[in-house]
């Protein structure tokens, strides 16, 4: 039953990230926007769903260190392997613009995370923590993103648009494009769910440790959602809606998923957490580079990427 819930959880991600690419693209076209900015923001935040319900569950609860965690392993996954994996099926070029600002801005949020991170290495004080003073000044770092955000799309309402992705907005209906949208999200979402439960199970029942299960399964199965859609965008031809899920969802999970989480309640930081935060600000560095490298990210640069997580996999893996 458990190997039947592991396909069934396949082929349901695997039908929604292409239901939901359909959709997405389809509303771009209807509001007349380029199918980055879409990635950036609708179809990040609806890829985000899962960390953000993790995270929130685990504020609640009062487990910082599982809060924290789930971002940064979740951010280095997806501009690592993630990113990797699309750029090696479907080499993409990178605008301007998300060479110099939509990257920056991730990066960005990453070196203001490990300073919201240091009280004790900073201020002095006993232990560190995300209060709810730092979670304010996230959530106001994803409201001046969506700002950013909003001007672009205002100024590039049309020029970025091809008449193939105006006809695909204009030749369906909203409800049609909205429910595409809805019931491919809803198929990522519990088919990630399937997928990481039902692994996990054959996974114990062969002996991995708890531990490695987290490290490995877990984490991937968590950042499945972005992984299908990217590579169904890519594979359909929208290499900027894939390449701005990513980056979109890496700026939504600190900004916004740690935001609203230290509002909740203060998250704790343990000392083992700032390795990762510097893995993630350096992967991010790496990304960049490549990215003003000839201005796009080719089978290389995609086979660099995967490799540096499986560097980063093996090191947590020996780390325990």
């Amino acid at each position: 039953m458990t190997y039947i819930l592991l396909i069934a959880g396949f082929v349901l991600l695997i039908k929604g990230a292409g239901y939901f690419v359909d959709g997405a693209s389809a509303i771009a076209g209807k509001l007349h926007v380029s199918p980055l900015i879409v990635g950036l923001t609708i179809v990040s935040l609806g890829t985000s769903a899962p960390e953000a319900v993790v995270s929130i569950i685990a504020a609640l609860e009062d487990n910082g260190d599982m809060v924290i965690g789930n971002v940064l392993g979740s951010n280095i996954i997806n501009i690592s392997l993630m990113l990797g994996v699309t750029a090696l099926i479907s080499p993409m070029i990178i605008e301007r613009e998300t060479q110099t600002r939509e990257i920056p801005f991730s990066l960005a949020a990453a070196v203001l995370l490990i300073i919201f991170m240091s009280d004790r290495f900073l201020l002095s004080a006993e232990s560190s923590e995300i209060g709810r003073l730092d979670g304010v000044l996230l959530l106001a770092g994803i409201v001046l993103f969506l700002y950013y955000i909003f001007v672009k799309a205002r100024r590039t309402k049309e020029a970025t648009l091809d008449d193939e992705a105006k006809k695909s907005g204009n030749d369906s209906s909203w409800f049609k494009n909205i429910a595409l949208f809805v019931i491919g999200l809803a198929g990522i979402i519990f088919g990630g769910n399937l997928v990481v439960d039902s692994a996990s199970t054959i996974a114990l029942s062969l002996g991995m440790s708890q531990a490695l299960v987290g490290l490995t399964i877990v984490a991937i199965g968590t950042s499945l959602p972005e992984l299908t859609t990217s590579i169904s965008a890519a594979r359909k031809g929208e290499a900027g809606m894939a390449l701005g899920n990513l980056i979109g969802s890496n700026i939504f999970n600190i900004l916004f998923v740690l935001g609203i989480s230290a509002v909740i309640s203060p998250l704790s930081v343990s000392d083992s957490l700032f390795a990762d935060v510097w893995i993630l600000i350096a992967i991010s560095v790496i990304l960049l580079i490549l990215a003003l490298w000839k201005g796009r990210l080719s089978r290389l640069g995609g086979g660099v990427l995967a490799a540096l997580y499986l560097v980063y996999l093996v090191y947590i893996i020996l780390r325990g």
